[in-house]
């Protein structure tokens, strides 16, 4: 029974495991979940940078290269923002496997990345930025489906349409607010928290970027243009989802949600970037 997650508005019921053994070793859905959606997003974003005229090796080597620290960047700013959870038990850092990967730590590593790689090779970041955004938005989706196995990245109490009920004990005590406390569901002796399905409204809002953004690849009038609608796209969602999840990482010593503060001003640098690109237009499309 511990195993359910349900949407009783829907009339769904899913029996969920964390993990898969292999061999004798445990291999948790979350992690299949996301090396899935990274390798997914790695060979399409190679193949369009073929097609775009970049070396599709050096692509693909930086790819793995940006794949690694990006993870590593996402788990960093995942700790320091949640370091009351690791200050006495610093090898817990190291894994992975419950989750703790925050996905804005990712992105910003990715664009560092990119932004160095392009310097030295002497390439249009934009233009790359325009490729792996594509690819990255897409993990974004597929990804996002690891926390459904995890059991995490819910937001609170509601009982709307897709109202999601998981069991009290198959989550973090930390994600469970007082308010989810006062409207326990008891099914079949299994108290149950009801709450926003905070996973699936960012794949699904993800998903519609993802059109636009492929709509508007083959019709953009210069590089970055792509890659401008990921960042405002992804960060307007965003900002309305953070506001409801209830495993919010603060800025230390505030209640300002930090994922709410890098959507809001991803919003805004895109749309100046934006108007600033647009009005020089320097770069030729290929």
């Amino acid at each position: 029974m511990y195993d359910q997650i349900r949407f009783p508005h829907l009339g769904l019921v899913f029996h969920v495991g964390r993990s898969i053994d292999i061999f004798g070793f445990s291999i948790a859905y979350y992690g299949i979940i996301i090396a899935f959606a990274m390798v997914l997003g790695m060979m399409i974003c190679t193949r369009m940078a073929v097609k775009a005229g970049l070396d599709g090796d050096s692509f693909f080597n930086l790819g793995i290269v940006g794949i690694v620290l990006s993870v590593i960047g996402a788990r960093l700013y995942f700790v320091i923002f949640s370091w009351d959870m690791y200050k006495d038990n610093l090898l817990d850092i190291l894994n992975i496997r419950k989750g703790g990967l925050a996905i804005y730590g990712g992105i910003l590593t990715a664009i560092l990345v990119i932004a160095v790689y392009c310097k030295r090779k002497k390439t249009s970041a934009w233009l790359m930025g325009d490729i792996v955004s594509i690819g990255l938005i897409l993990g974004q989706i597929l990804g996002r489906w690891g926390n459904f196995f995890n059991r995490e990245v819910f937001g609170g109490y509601t009982d709307g349409l897709f109202a999601m009920q998981l069991p009290l004990e198959a989550v973090r005590s930390s994600d469970v607010t007082e308010e989810l406390l006062e409207h326990l569901v008891t099914v079949d002796g299994i108290q149950y928290i009801q709450v926003h399905p905070t996973f699936l409204y960012e794949s699904l809002w993800n998903l519609v970027v993802l059109i636009l953004m492929l709509i508007l690849y083959k019709r953009k009038k210069f590089h970055g243009q792509v890659f401008l609608l990921y960042l405002g796209g992804y960060g307007l969602g965003r900002f309305w989802i953070e506001g409801i999840r209830t495993d919010q990482l603060l800025i230390p010593g505030t209640a300002i949600p930090v994922s709410q503060v890098i959507a809001a001003f991803m919003v805004v640098a895109a749309a100046v970037i934006y108007l600033i690109l647009r009005q020089k237009n320097t770069e030729r499309i290929r």
